[in-house]
């Protein structure tokens, strides 16, 4: 199931863990590991998704902001999910980028990887 040139690549604290396909509980774990330790933003956009501007104080707060009315706090929460996209898509290989490469959020490409890696729910069930 593992190899041990996989488990044998070092860890860095500048470059996660590369993942070909193989061994993705291990690689799961030592990535989520990476991205709370580079910010707990950065893991909450991968979990829950990016985080997106909205118009305050009207009745249906979940109308986004237009980009000219963001402040520096919105560009800086909004660039969350980009460095998390970007994390995660630099450890994977040609294939496992393939696979994910029309995703638009980090959120999407964890849970691409985790449903072809994983399965759905009823699949982990069974």
């Amino acid at each position: 199931m593992t190899s041990i040139e996989f488990l044998g690549e070092g860890a860095s604290l500048g470059r996660p863990f590369a993942f070909n396909g193989a061994a993705y509980m291990y690689w799961k774990e030592r990535m989520l590991i990476f991205l709370e330790a580079c910010s707990l933003d950065i893991l909450e956009a991968v979990i829950d998704g990016p985080f997106v501007p909205t118009i305050a104080g009207t009745s249906d707060s979940s109308i986004p902001k237009p980009r000219s009315d963001w402040f520096e706090d919105d560009k800086e929460k909004v660039g969350y999910n980009a460095k998390a996209k970007n994390i995660i898509t630099s450890a994977l290989s040609a294939d496992e980028f393939f696979r994910v490469s029309n995703c638009k959020t980090a959120k999407e490409i964890w849970d691409t990887l985790q449903q072809t890696h994983e399965g759905t729910t009823n699949v982990k069930r069974a």
